[in-house]
């Protein structure tokens, strides 16, 4: 029978050399995915690597054993049929393909593969009616559940603390110099750069909707400069510094929300109320940047605030004495 969708099939429709055919394919594919993570692993997260280098062996493994169980029952040839042959079956969403795919990405897929495979050889087994494929397809269910998730199992054998800690550090940088660096160059430049033109409209027009649209126009026009700047100008491979596509929406994201950020209060029809409001987000605004460049950066508490507050109340200071003159 077919599904609704033209040379699918139902897994309850299989027979059982076709679940075991789709057996040996899955096997083959999960090989080639860890295969393919170690070799993206290996200059950066050496342990990790060779963690999933075991995981592809212990496929081949298992792969070999479903190619002995079908030969003794159905002779040497083999099926074709795929996951995406089965409409019901478990599908991979091909996140190996995705390029700086983290490390942290990459253990939880693992562990999802696992738990998948696992799952499948339960119900596999259930379809079976030959004693010895029963027992192999339950004692491949049966060794996945009892470590819970492979990928834990073999990080625990294989990734010691130190070698984890170290690689973690090294994930942490990752997600430094894709998301927070141009993540928090973009708030100082929308939380600062934006300020003088606001509030010199502001005070040289008092009127908040006037402020308030020149706010929106710096605030977004800002946003789409650094962030079409930051994907432009480094590609990521030579800096090691991630996805350009990350770091310009980063970037791009940042700047217009520090922008915002003390554009937004001249939705207030009063002034003055207005500009006490605006004053205070400009306030959190920039202390909020120094904890973030301490936080991360691991910038020095004193030299963030002269760079920052120092710098932001100048650029305040100078927008008023332009709009109020």
């Amino acid at each position: 029978m077919f599904m609704f969708s033209a040379g699918r099939r139902r897994f309850s429709d299989l027979s059982e050399r076709e679940i075991l055919a789709l057996a040996i394919s899955a096997e083959e594919d999960d090989g080639r995915i860890y295969d393919g993570y170690a070799e993206r692993l290996e200059a950066d997260y050496p342990a990790t690597a060779r963690i999933f280098r075991e995981m592809a062996k212990e496929e081949d493994v298992h792969r070999r054993a479903l190619i002995g169980e079908h030969e003794r029952r159905f002779g040497p040839t083999i099926p074709l049929i795929r996951r995406e042959h089965v409409a019901d079956y478990v599908s991979r969403q091909p996140i190996w393909l995705v390029e700086n795919l983290g490390l942290a990405r990459i253990r939880a897929a693992a562990e999802r593969m696992e738990s998948d495979a696992a799952r499948f050889y339960e119900l596999a087994a259930k379809r079976s009616k030959d004693a010895g494929t029963r027992r192999m397809l339950g004692d491949l269910a049966a060794t996945e559940r009892e470590h819970g998730h492979r990928a834990e199992v073999l990080t625990g054998a294989s990734l010691t603390d130190e070698a984890r800690a170290e690689e973690d550090r090294t994930a942490r940088r990752r997600q430094i110099l894709t998301l927070v660096q141009p993540g928090l160059a973009g708030l100082m430049d929308g939380s600062v750069s934006t300020l003088a033109p606001i509030f010199a409209t502001a005070f040289a027009t008092r009127d908040p909707q006037t402020t308030l649209l020149v706010g929106l126009a710096a605030a977004v026009g800002a946003g789409i400069s650094m962030g079409f700047t930051e994907a432009a100008h480094d590609d990521g491979k030579l800096s090691g510094r991630g996805s350009p596509v990350k770091r310009g929406l980063a970037s791009g994201l940042m700047t217009a929300l520090g922008g915002l950020g003390h554009a937004l209060p001249y939705l207030i029809s009063d002034f003055w109320t207005a500009t006490m409001i605006a004053f205070v987000v400009v306030f959190l605004e920039l202390w909020a940047i120094v904890w973030i460049q301490n936080r991360f950066m691991e910038t020095p508490v004193l030299r963030a605030t002269t760079q920052v507050v120092v710098g932001g109340a100048l650029v305040l200071a100078a927008g008023i004495l332009i709009g109020g003159g």
